[in-house]
């Protein structure tokens, strides 16, 4: 039996973790009998979708992608329609199709999933040919993805600090929403187009969301007040949102949605200015990914959960060591700044 080829692409700034120890572990994980592996690294935006097509011209089995929801969305969509398959190490903020698709959060799990390699067609969405694979959205989402995304600074607390600041202002918006050549009108907070359940960090948008089922999953939410906001955000964490009376669900192929005035929409988490016509459509099975198993879930050997603890703790040592080393050297920059400042002006008195 041939082995796979597994190239790994890394974005070494997007997420919140360092990617070094991860490297170090692909050997340890990946069968040397069964696969052969590269690892290359991210140079700019973009990049990664770049390298993705690179590596389908050469037939390359399956591209890793390692870091955040941007780095996946960038590397899924060159491979759509091809034979290679996507794997993911999650390392972002909010990994919401890792989470999808119980990919685990932590590298080492993550790695298990990939050696295991196992490969389903899945479903894939388009907002006005913008490919997604997890969430699209209109309206307070998207304000929320174009905020994030200035803020400069990942991770939950940012989201939700931006979150909660954008929500006692938000005005909701009218529009026209055409399924099947049947139009009607909504006032909506958002509109979200999931092909997954969540927009990440366990928030679920799309309780029931598949993608393997060939239909996109629509939530419409309807405006609601301060006192109800408290429900509407436990609901969404606990994959009740649908069950809540301003909530609006249906399933499509496609959705077309009219608003009076161009703004912000957002894929997979990453904002892109639109007009105010919105088309979305999903693609069945468009795209090849390495899945987790209804087992693989839940089965862990005790031996080897001893081994994963000890492995994730050498990880989290690592990631602090790259942490100390950062900080050590933004110092002494700042220290050769202020010499070079105080030099200056006792040249100048």
């Amino acid at each position: 039996m041939s082995k796979k080829r597994v190239r790994f692409i890394i974005n070494p700034i997007s997420g919140t973790r360092g990617k070094e120890s991860i490297v170090k572990l692909i050997p340890e994980y990946l069968d040397a009998e069964r696969f052969d592996y590269d690892v290359v690294y991210t140079q700019k935006s973009g990049h990664a979708a770049q390298l993705a097509c690179q590596a389908t011209a050469e037939g390359i089995d399956v591209v890793v992608a390692v870091g955040g929801d941007g780095t996946v969305n960038e590397v899924a969509r060159s491979l759509v329609h091809t034979p290679t398959a996507l794997a993911i190490i999650p390392c972002g903020s909010g990994n919401g199709l890792a989470r999808h698709l119980f990919i685990p959060i932590n590298p080492i799990g993550a790695l298990r999933i990939l050696a295991e390699c196992n490969i389903e067609s899945l479903d894939y969405g388009k907002i006005n040919g913008q490919p997604f694979f997890c969430t699209c959205g209109i309206g307070f989402d998207a304000i929320i993805s174009q905020k994030f995304a200035e803020a400069g600074k990942r991770g939950l607390l940012t989201y939700v600090d931006n979150t909660l600041k954008e929500g006692l202002s938000y005005k909701p918006e009218t529009y026209k929403i055409s399924i099947d050549g049947e139009e009607k009108e909504y006032e909506a907070f958002l509109i979200a187009c999931a092909n997954a359940s969540q927009y990440g960090n366990n928030v679920y948008i799309a309780p029931a969301a598949s993608m393997n089922d060939g239909l996109m999953d629509v939530t419409i939410l309807e405006p609601f007040n301060l006192l109800e906001a408290a429900q509407v955000i436990v609901q969404l964490m606990n994959k009740t949102i649908d069950k809540n009376s301003h909530t609006r669900t249906f399933r499509c192929k496609r959705v077309h949605i009219h608003r009076e005035n161009p703004g912000v929409v957002h894929f997979d988490g990453d904002p892109m200015e639109c007009g105010t016509e919105i088309d979305v459509e999903l693609i069945s099975h468009g795209i090849n990914v390495v899945v987790n198993t209804e087992e693989q879930r839940f089965t862990l050997p005790l031996f080897s959960a001893f081994t994963d603890i000890y492995n994730n703790m050498q990880i989290e040592m690592d990631r602090l060591k790259e942490d100390i080393q950062q900080d050590f050297r933004q110092t002494n920059e700042r220290i050769k700044r202020i010499n070079t400042e105080l030099l200056r002006k006792l040249r100048i008195d």
